[in-house]
């Protein structure tokens, strides 16, 4: 999905802000969702400018609701005065019962909460690609590899005719 910018602005109006590539390599998705981030008005305006990292980042559980932790969004220039911290806890937007289900989740199968796309929808609102996801092993991200070059080759193969 390629990011659409307005008109000689340079600002991106719908489109993807940020991946966690990484994340996908060292867990295994069970589940996917949509939510929405509390953000300032500059954190919105450094999204449009395209910066921002979710990386290093993870969602959690304060007080019964969903935070993403340790998101970068740096500060935006024409704030100044009124700016914002780059690396402060934004509270996810989403319905009680997702978040009872998700809570239950993390707390009896082990599993986390990864950030995986930051995103603009095409409605204009910054949106969270939020990952239900058990870590992987050693062993399975060999077999990943392994099964993905397989399939690299097969593919080639058949391209060339040498089946």
């Amino acid at each position: 999905m390629a990011a659409k910018t307005k008109k000689g602005s340079g600002l991106i109006s719908h489109g993807l802000v940020a991946q966690n590539r990484r994340a996908r390599h060292d867990y295994k998705i069970d589940e996917t969702l949509e939510v929405g981030l509390i953000l300032t008005g500059s954190e919105v305006k450094s999204l449009r400018n395209g910066q921002a990292s979710i990386g290093e980042s993870f969602a959690g559980e304060k007080n019964g609701e969903i935070w993403l932790i340790n998101a970068h969004i740096p500060e935006y220039k024409g704030a100044q005065n009124f700016g914002h911290s780059p690396r402060r806890d934004r509270k996810i937007l989403m319905h009680a019962k997702q978040i009872a289900s998700l809570t239950g989740s993390v707390r009896r199968e082990g599993a986390t909460l990864v950030p995986l796309r930051l995103y603009f929808n095409d409605r204009g609102r910054a949106k969270l690609e939020l990952g239900l996801a058990k870590g992987k092993r050693q062993i399975d991200k060999r077999n990943d590899i392994k099964d993905r070059d397989w399939k690299r080759s097969q593919a080639r193969a058949l391209r060339r005719g040498d089946y």
